[in-house]
């Protein structure tokens, strides 16, 4: 048997030891499976993330006030409307489903903000007061100039005191009158339609009411509503 010489064993000692070399298309591959491995993830993290924000954004309405209208449903009709004017608040009850076509007019002229700055352009002591456009005189113009005894009507009537109400038919250019009694009134169904009812305000409609008038029943001072709010609940 031949001996192996001592070099030659060194030689073979240090092949069977020494590390292994990678070659560089391997380092390559490498980094670019890593560099995937990370744009995919910063990706479906950024997604997720716009995910999270698009549901918190679509639940924001059901943190909404209760009482506020936002128009978000045609189901949630507003059932009250509160009228600030230069006397104070206003607060009706809308008639949503005894009259809903004249509530519905109603809501649509509140979006179109018809009744920002609107006047009450005719007060007639212990019968109504008169809002809307003062070239037209609506249901109020025969009552005026016929000068009617209004304090003594009939009170076994149809409409009591602090009803609102407007002219019927459609109110487009000439815009939506509003008529708020301030005694029962007999004969009121023959031009109005009545679609809610004052509940708070009572004496800021008969401080209306009480204003100085000239002979036409026009209120001598401004008297108007600034803006008029709906809610879903009071």
């Amino acid at each position: 048997m031949a001996k192996i010489k001592p070099q030659a064993l060194l030689q073979q000692s240090k092949k069977k030891k020494g590390p292994s070399q990678i070659s560089a298309s391997t380092i390559v591959l490498y980094g670019v499976v890593v560099i995937l491995l990370v744009f995919f993830g910063l990706a479906s993290y950024r997604h997720w993330i716009q995910r999270v924000i698009q549901k918190t954004r679509e639940g924001l309405p059901i943190r909404k006030k209760l009482g506020a209208y936002d128009g978000s449903k045609k189901s949630e009709v507003p059932r009250y409307a509160i009228f600030n004017t230069s006397k104070g608040m206003i607060t009706v009850e809308l008639y949503k489903d005894g009259a809903p076509d004249v509530v519905n007019e109603f809501i649509d002229a509140c979006h179109n903000g018809q009744f920002k700055g609107m006047q009450f352009h005719h007060v007639i002591k212990n019968f109504v007061i008169h809002g809307g456009d003062s070239k037209i005189n609506g249901v109020t113009e025969d009552w005026t100039s016929k000068g009617r005894h209004y304090n003594q009507l009939d009170t076994s009537v149809k409409h009591d005191a602090f009803m609102m109400g407007t002219s019927k038919g459609k109110h487009g250019k000439e815009g939506f009158e509003l008529v708020i009694t301030t005694a029962p009134i007999p004969d009121l169904n023959e031009k109005l339609n009545v679609f809610g009812r004052v509940i708070r305000g009572e004496d800021v409609v008969q401080e209306i009411e009480e204003v100085d008038t000239d002979e036409h029943y026009r209120p001598k001072s401004s008297i108007g509503i600034i803006d008029v709010k709906l809610e879903l609940k009071v």
